[in-house]
C-alpha cells in the first residue's frame, strides 16, 4: 500500500517534489509509522524502480520457459507487457522518469535488469530474423518496439474508448505487419563529409 501511494505521488509530482509528510498523509499513516517501514523516500524510490523492473524480467523468464516458437513468444511478451503496464502505470512512470535520482550502484542494478528484459525480446527477434545478429539490429529493433509500448501510459486514457486489453493485440499486429519489411542497412562507410 505504501509503495503504491508513493509511486502515484512520485509519478504525479515527481520524486524531488514529494515529501515524506505527503506520503504519510496519502497512506493515512503517521510519519513515525511510515519511517518504521521505510527509512526515507529514497528507499521507496529504489524499491519501486527495482520492483517494477524485476517483475518485467520475471515476465520475460516465465514466457521464455513456456518454450514457444519465436513469433508467438514475442506476441505473448508484447501482450503481457502491455497488460503489466496497465496495472503499474505509476511505477512505470517512476522507472522511466525518476531513475535518474538513483545512486550509481542502485541505478546500475536496475539497468542490469532492464537489459535482461530487452535481451529477452532481442533473442526472439534474432530467431525470427537471424541476420539481425550480424547487423547488430536485435537491440535497436527491440527498443523500437518498446517505444510503442513503454509510453502508451502517457496518452492512453484509462476511461477512454480503447483499453490496454484492446491496444495490446494492435501493437503486436502493427509490429509483426512490418517486421518482415525491415531492410538491413548497408555496411558501407559514411560519406567523407560526415566524418569531419
Amino acid at each position: 500500500m505504501i509503495l503504491a501511494h508513493a509511486a502515484e505521488l512520485f509519478s504525479q509530482r515527481g520524486y524531488p517534489a514529494t515529501s515524506m509528510n505527503q506520503l504519510a498523509e496519502a497512506c493515512g499513516l503517521s510519519k513515525p509509522t511510515l519511517y518504521h517501514y521505510y527509512r526515507d523516500k529514497y528507499a521507496l524510490l529504489v524499491q519501486i524502480a527495482e520492483g517494477h523492473v524485476a517483475r518485467l524480467a520475471e515476465l520475460v523468464r516465465g514466457i521464455e520457459a513456456e518454450g514457444l516458437p519465436a513469433e508467438p513468444r514475442l506476441q505473448r511478451l508484447i501482450i503481457r507487457f502491455v497488460e503489466e503496464y496497465a496495472g503499474a502505470q505509476h511505477a512505470h512512470r517512476v522507472l522511466t522518469e525518476d531513475v535518474r535520482f538513483l545512486e550509481p550502484e542502485d541505478r546500475a542494478r536496475v539497468l542490469v535488469m532492464e537489459r535482461q528484459v530487452v535481451d529477452g525480446f532481442a533473442r526472439a527477434l534474432v530467431e525470427l530474423r537471424p541476420e539481425f545478429k550480424d547487423a547488430h539490429l536485435a537491440t535497436p529493433v527491440s527498443m523500437l518496439l518498446f517505444g510503442m509500448i513503454n509510453w502508451m501510459f502517457t496518452w492512453l486514457q484509462p476511461d477512454g474508448r480503447l483499453g490496454y486489453d484492446q491496444m495490446a493485440p494492435m501493437v503486436a499486429d502493427l509490429f509483426f505487419g512490418g517486421i518482415h519489411r525491415i531492410q538491413i542497412p548497408s555496411q558501407e562507410p559514411p560519406p567523407e563529409e560526415t566524418l569531419r
